[in-house]
């Protein structure tokens, strides 16, 4: 009886073992990762007055192949809320996300000159940027026009939420405001912007007078509407800089809005690509919104996304939406939403304390890196039927990229197999509650596949000579 107990435990474990096969296969290349981002949006108006050696500190974190190795960042051009405060309350950002979200405009009036001496900060630090990494790839958004080009009066939004706040007839002053910005980094920084988003989540309620950050509706006619107006303009300033739409909160309004932009090939054809935020959304809508992508030929962005939760747990959620993203929906760049926070571990990967010029990095940081730090641009994903399990493969075919997930509470075994390819050298880290991004002893190598028990709470990366 004993031995029949034991003999059934083995086939068991070795059934498990089965189960958990996962064959990642170099030659199932899907996109070309262009590079991971980050919103400069907030954080960056707050650093940028720090000293210099420690914005550089913390940048090279953010920017060097050593640390996270981002390359992609969205500048943020400031509407500016009334200075005279008549239309809404004095620091009515404060309310909610904090006077950090305060951004200034460039413009006191319709009828004032531009002030370039504002947005010193978010600039410094984009500025840094450029030095430090010189493919650096920008891209300009807004969050709302300027305010007395609104109907409230006031950035934070409409009265109405449900309702568009830029007045129609300003559409060409703002088209003009947006232009006139990117033109001004050209002509002054040499920066110039790849892409320009003229919406923020824009077929929302988020966007109250009053609101608790700069916000502007608009519904999905007026989108396009306002890229008919955008597109000439933006042609005859000279910039190579292309449209982007719509940055929408979720897949299931992105989907909405990019089926618009289709039945409008005039519109459709003035844009050159396509971003979106996943907040909200499932694989089903993954798996369409790659499909609607495709049949645009357009560029396409997963330009912001963040997650609430807590601890390694919530750390480690983000990342399988990481995963989701990449696998399902294939965008050629992944954006997080901020860099460096004051409150939590979750929506950042640095925390900082603003005023006094402190910051840290937290477990995030490292999970984050076991991703970036070695899927590197250029690489292209490789298809997975494991949702735990992302795979990317190096331009010269001769590296591939492993990176198990476990967020569970017991390790879990898995069996890589690389199908008709001789494993030369595999090289593994981990992140978990014990460890940040730590080099660990080799798993079990045999010609082609290796077997490796991922402990609860853990991310591993694998880099394989191939």
């Amino acid at each position: 009886m004993r031995k029949l107990f034991l003999v059934l435990s083995v086939f068991c474990v070795l059934n498990s073992w089965a189960q958990r096969e996962v064959v990642v296969d170099p030659d199932s290349r899907q996109q070309q990762l262009e590079g991971w981002g980050v919103s400069l949006c907030w954080w960056a108006n707050m650093c940028g007055q720090w000293s210099d050696e420690r914005i550089d500190e913390m940048l090279d974190w953010l920017v060097s192949p050593d640390g996270l190795n981002y390359n992609v960042f969205r500048y943020n051009i400031g509407g500016g809320d009334d200075p005279e405060n008549r239309n809404c309350e004095l620091h009515h950002m404060g309310k909610g996300k904090g006077l950090r979200a305060e951004m200034p405009g460039f413009k006191l009036s319709a009828d004032a000159p531009y002030d370039w001496t504002q947005d010193e900060p978010q600039r410094k630090i984009m500025l840094k940027i450029r030095e430090k990494r010189p493919d650096a790839i920008f891209e300009a958004f807004s969050n709302t026009p300027p305010y007395y080009m609104t109907v409230s009066g006031c950035c934070g939004g409409h009265a109405d939420a449900n309702q568009d706040n830029l007045r129609k007839e300003c559409y060409e002053d703002f088209a003009r405001y947006l232009v006139d910005v990117c033109k001004f980094y050209k002509d002054k920084y040499g920066i110039v912007f790849t892409t320009l988003e003229p919406f923020n989540e824009p077929n929302t309620n988020y966007w109250p007078q009053n609101g608790s950050q700069e916000g502007c509706h608009f519904d999905v006619a007026s989108q396009i509407a306002f890229v008919k107006v955008l597109a000439p303009i933006l042609k005859e300033s000279g910039l190579p800089t292309m449209i982007s739409v719509s940055d929408e909160t979720n897949l299931g309004k992105s989907i909405e809005e990019i089926r618009a932009f289709i039945a409008d090939k005039e519109a459709l054809d003035l844009i050159g690509q396509w971003n979106v935020h996943t907040y909200g959304g499932d694989d089903g809508q993954r798996l369409l919104m790659d499909s609607l992508v495709l049949t645009t030929g357009k560029r396409f962005w997963q330009s912001e996304t963040g997650s609430g939760g807590q601890g390694i747990t919530g750390n480690l959620k983000m990342t399988r939406r990481l995963f989701d993203d990449l696998r399902l929906m294939h965008p050629t760049v992944w954006c997080d939403w901020q860099y460096t926070e004051e409150h939590g571990d979750q929506w950042c990967t640095l925390h900082s304390d603003f005023k006094n010029a402190t910051y840290n990095k937290l477990r995030n940081y490292y999970i984050r890196q076991q991703v970036t730090h070695h899927i590197l641009q250029g690489y292209s994903i490789l298809t997975t039927d494991d949702g735990d399990v992302l795979a990317a493969l190096s331009p010269a075919g001769d590296k591939l990229v492993c990176i198990v997930l476990n967020n569970d509470e017991e390790a879990e075994t898995r069996m890589i197999t690389i199908p008709g390819r001789r494993l030369r050298k595999l090289t593994a880290w981990r992140t978990s509650e014990s460890e940040e991004h730590a080099l660990i002893k080799d798993p079990r190598r045999h010609k082609s596949s290796f077997t490796y028990s991922a402990p609860a709470k853990s991310v591993t990366t694998f880099e394989v000579g191939i």
